[in-house]
């Protein structure tokens, strides 16, 4: 079962590399993590995706708030949630045919062309896994040359259950 965890942390030098040095030290094997400064620069949010069964998933976050920098972990996957990733993707797409048709799937996939070269064009896409995914098989064909992702992000959305709880506590 893919399990999506969000902490809050310290924005301190070597969070990072702290948290996800102790969850490979114990086994745990990350899918996906995003980390980045939220609306508090004191307070960084970091996106993990965990695959494992509950037991793995209660391990992971009793690890996580045993640690002084962790501020909240929360496991947000039963909730409604919106997530994202982010992907750059350069593609060989020589002028004509093959170039209109690469336009045309980016924009189908509500994609941007960010970089125009000679023989390549670099896309921006981003949106919901199986969105990057799919562009990606699309674009296997036409011959990838370089690929990066940020990991996945995610919020909760606003009125759930939950956020109510919360407010009422």
């Amino acid at each position: 079962m893919r399990h999506v965890l969000s902490a809050l942390v310290q924005n301190v030098p070597g969070v990072l590399s702290h948290i996800s040095g102790m969850l490979a030290s114990r086994g745990y094997n990350i899918d996906s993590l995003a980390v980045g400064e939220t609306e508090n620069p004191e307070l960084s949010r970091m996106t993990f995706v965990v695959v494992g069964d509950d037991q793995v998933l209660d391990q992971v976050r009793k690890q996580l708030e045993k640690l002084v920098t962790v501020v909240a972990v929360e496991d947000i996957s039963s909730r409604d949630f919106v997530e994202r990733d982010l992907m750059l993707l350069r593609v060989k797409a020589s002028r004509g045919v093959e170039r209109s048709e690469i336009r045309e799937l980016v924009d189908i996939f509500r994609g941007k062309v960010v970089d125009v070269g000679p023989e390549e064009l670099m896309v921006e896409i981003s949106g919901r896994e199986n969105k990057i995914e799919a562009f990606i098989d699309r674009m296997r064909p036409y011959g990838i040359t370089q690929l990066v992702r940020t990991g996945r992000i995610a919020l909760v959305r606003s009125g759930s259950a939950a956020d109510d709880e919360a407010v009422d506590s």
